[in-house]
């Protein structure tokens, strides 16, 4: 495939995985029509969780200005139809309303919907009228009820606050912000990767929820306070080796690493490579088009295997295929669309060095085909 033929296989597949959510949404039916009978005790909370994962890794190509021809038409009716999607999901009198009420899991995905308005501050924020602006308010103030424990989901609290500064809230809780990043910046544990709470994991959490809601948190507040301006070089420098070590994960059949839990979230895994090509702070050593060239196997490989959507399209959960027994029993079918933020970099103009570059081989192929490749090096701080 070609650099233009990547971004369509990119920009198809994302709407492949995600139309029957937004399709069904729009019209306030998802309710009716997504599938929940894989771990059903869940069902609850599985439109919130499809719907904002979603939303999370789409945002970005929505908010890209400069786009022509059938593509930019295409990103404007996603637009209309992503603002649909949110008026169904917080307005009371839908039959798609949303549970943000319950303590627990709806925090979680308030916070996938609120990354979703953080990186599309003009298109999905900046747009809603003032009805479903102040639904969605409502919302994501109602899951302050849950006390988040001391792990990633002090991110989930942080980014709901965000997204409430981005809603322009004057009432947003600059406290939950700055717990969040101060006890981050404890819990890291070296060489680009922070622990879950005071204790390592090995699993893709630093890629899935911490380092891309920890980056985004910083940015958006280092405006307010000398004192993120000043944090956010360490973590954008921590963010950068732990996008160069995802990939060096990626070997040269499209494979990965499967540790940890929740890798039925597939390619998701990768968000943070993806955002480290979207903000540009990859590092110098690494080209964007054999990020893309990696990206896009390990998309291939996965959306390749019969079985990982249904016979209606909905996903299904496994890595490759239907693997039901890879789900942790906090997983439902919404749970699955976290897939969705390895497409981060359809947020850049197809011009850009990511999408225009020439063809190359990633780095674990590199190496398993004979070449020199530099040696890898560790982050000392």
């Amino acid at each position: 495939m070609n650099s233009t033929k990547h971004r369509k296989y990119w920009l198809d597949t994302m709407l492949q995985i995600g139309n029957p959510v937004l399709d069904a949404l729009s019209q306030r039916k998802l309710k009716e029509r997504l599938p929940t009978e894989f771990h059903s005790d869940r069902s609850k909370f599985a439109h919130l969780e499809a719907f904002a994962r979603f939303a999370c890794g789409m945002a970005p190509w929505l908010e890209l200005e400069g786009l022509e021809g059938e593509e930019e038409e295409l990103r404007a009716r996603y637009v209309i139809l992503m603002l649909e999607c949110i008026d169904a999901a917080v307005d009371p009198s839908s039959p798609d309303y949303m549970d943000f009420k319950s303590e627990g899991q709806p925090l979680v995905d308030a916070a996938f919907l609120a990354h979703a308005l953080v990186r599309a501050p003009k298109q999905l924020a900046g747009r809603l009228n003032e009805r479903v602006k102040g639904n969605l308010i409502t919302a994501l103030k109602r899951t302050r009820r849950t006390a988040p424990s001391g792990s990633n989901w002090l991110l989930f609290s942080a980014m709901v606050e965000a997204a409430l500064y981005i809603l322009g809230d004057s009432e947003y809780d600059r406290m939950r912000v700055g717990y969040a990043i101060h006890m981050f910046m404890d819990w890291y544990k070296g060489d680009g990767i922070y622990g879950d709470g005071k204790d390592f994991h090995w699993d893709h959490y630093n890629s899935f929820v911490i380092q891309p809601m920890l980056v985004d948190v910083v940015t958006l507040f280092e405006r307010d306070s000398e004192q993120y301006s000043a944090l956010r070089p360490l973590i954008l420098e921590r963010a950068q080796r732990y996008a160069t070590v995802l990939e060096r994960m990626i070997a040269p059949d499209g494979t990965y690493p499967f540790i940890g839990r929740s890798i039925v979230y597939r390619f998701g895994a990768f968000q943070l490579l993806s955002q480290a090509a979207l903000q540009h702070f990859l590092e110098d050593a690494l080209s964007p088009a054999q990020v893309r060239c990696a990206l896009t196997a390990v998309i291939t490989r996965t959306m390749g295997f019969p079985g990982t959507l249904d016979e209606d399209g909905w996903l299904r959960p496994g890595v490759y295929g239907y693997q039901p027994e890879l789900a942790e029993s906090y997983i439902n079918t919404g749970s699955l669309y976290l897939c969705a933020s390895v497409f981060l970099p359809l947020g850049l103009l197809p011009s850009d060095p990511f999408w225009a570059g020439t063809e190359l081989k990633w780095t674990a192929h590199r190496i398993a085909a004979g070449e020199d490749v530099m040696r890898d090096h560790a982050l000392s701080r």
